[in-house]
């Protein structure tokens, strides 16, 4: 690693500055509710993203990223910290970790750092995430509030970690040119039930990744007006799958698949990409990497450094994740969900099959699922997917590779028993490992959330 190599050289007699000035900047972009195939450079038909789609052009687009849940706060607090859910104690949603864990802002600016974050929060307790703040949570991109940070930085001579936190396209989807986009002609994801209404959302979710497109086309803009482009990694994530049913708030790849693209100039060869298999719980150890700094031995994560250097296309042969509705606004009293995958299949564990599955895309106050429950009277494929989400069955395989949107469980054939047999037991030993005793462990977690929670982002 270019940095790493500069660091080694004798430090005797040189300033601060100019010692600061060998470790790359990092700037990192997350977008909120968005499945990664509704951009373009993810193979998506009618998204308008030409900054992303130029990104992924200049740099290396990862084609197998996961996260461990697909809800937006248990995702940044492990995108955060290096480690799993459960075991930090953030894992229902509207959470926080656990007095002894340490964050990748506070990594960082130990390493000679300024961090800042601007945009959404969703990370508690604030103290554990010593980022200057630009922004209130919630905010969507701001360059007047970003500005001066990076020009300040500039001044100093100081290394950065800008972390753009945008609150699109997370519904309610008012944001965006929704007229570049035509509800009729519009391809749906072939897990949705077609109706009038889901395209009408569609729609609008669709302007709003056009807006976050355009946001990180402005923040790029200012990295290079600045001329820090040749030594800021410049990453985007695209974060969990959008609020439509089979996505988020589930452990199905539409939820917990995220767009992942890094450009690093020197280091990263334009147009490439990558199949290894990493996830968000990787990113804190990949970064401390990058800075030069000591990873900790206590991260569940591992460095992918190489990855992004070229140097290899495999990583990990498994991804886990979970999912709970209890303190979810309008979900199920319980509802745990557990799930690995390697690079072919996807087995789920449902800790409570006998509950029905519920959560905001349900609510009496969703148009989308209203008019599912409608079409459900007289169209037997709306009636098979109404039921698919709200009750299933206690295990589910789908072959990732043959069945990409997994609508075929393979749980029954016996040609997969052997699968189901190595996935059952990778995935209790994770869970083990993890501290995590499945149910026992879901009606804990009212314990880790504040009590005047009051939305569902």
């Amino acid at each position: 690693m270019k940095a790493t190599k500069l660091l080694a050289v004798s430090l005797m007699g040189v300033s601060t500055a100019a010692i600061a000035q060998t470790k790359p900047n990092i700037v990192l972009i997350i977008g909120d509710d968005c499945r990664y195939q509704d951009l373009a450079c993810y193979g998506s038909k009618d998204a308008i993203t030409p900054n992303i789609d130029k990104l992924a052009d200049e740099g290396l687009k990862f084609n197998r990223f996961f996260q461990a849940t697909a809800m937006s706060s248990p995702t940044r607090h492990c995108l955060l910290t290096g480690i799993y859910p459960v075991r930090s104690g953030a894992y229902p949603n509207h959470t926080f970790i656990k007095d002894d864990i340490t964050t990748l802002p506070k990594y960082l600016k130990d390493a000679g750092y300024r961090v800042a974050l601007q945009g959404k929060r969703h990370i508690a307790p604030e103290k554990a995430f010593p980022f200057e703040y630009l922004s209130g949570g919630g905010a969507n991109v701001d360059i007047d509030r970003i500005e001066p940070f990076i020009a300040d930085a500039v001044a100093a001579k100081e290394p950065f970690f800008l972390f753009v936190a945008s609150h699109d396209p997370h519904s309610p989807w008012t944001r965006g040119d929704r007229s570049l986009f035509d509800a009729d002609k519009i391809t749906l994801p072939p897990y949705l039930v077609d109706t009038e209404k889901t395209r009408e959302n569609y729609v609008n979710y669709l302007a709003e990744i056009n807006q976050l497109d355009t946001d990180v086309g402005k923040v790029d803009a200012l990295i290079k007006k600045y001329g820090l482009d040749k030594n800021t990694i410049f990453i985007f994530t695209s974060e969990q799958g959008h609020s439509f049913p089979f996505a988020k708030w589930t452990c199905y790849d539409a939820g917990l698949h995220t767009g992942f693209i890094v450009r690093w100039d020197g280091v990263t060869q334009p147009g490439t990409t990558t199949d290894a298999l990493c996830e968000y719980v990787d990113v804190t150890p990949t970064l401390l990497d990058i800075a030069g700094a000591k990873i900790p031995k206590n991260l569940d994560g591992k460095s992918f450094l190489k990855v992004i250097q070229g140097k290899t296309d495999k990583f990990k042969e498994y991804v886990y994740s979970l999912h709970t509705t209890r303190g979810i606004i309008n979900g199920s009293e319980y509802y745990g969900i557990r799930s690995v995958r390697n690079g072919t299949f996807r087995y789920i564990l449902n800790l409570t099959p006998e509950a029905e599955f519920r959560n905001a895309a349900t609510a009496n106050k969703d148009a989308v699922w209203q008019s599912w429950l409608q079409k459900a009277k007289t169209d037997a494929f709306a009636q098979q997917q109404v039921n698919n989400y709200q009750h299933r069955p206690a295990e589910e395989l789908y072959n990732t590779a043959t069945d990409p949107f997994e609508m075929n469980n393979l749980i029954n054939d016996p040609r997969y028993a052997k699968e189901v047999k190595m996935l059952r037991k990778k995935l209790s030993a994770w869970m083990k490992q993890q501290g995590d005793e499945g149910q026992a462990t879901e009606m804990k977690a009212l314990e880790r959330q504040p009590k005047n929670v009051t939305n569902d982002d």
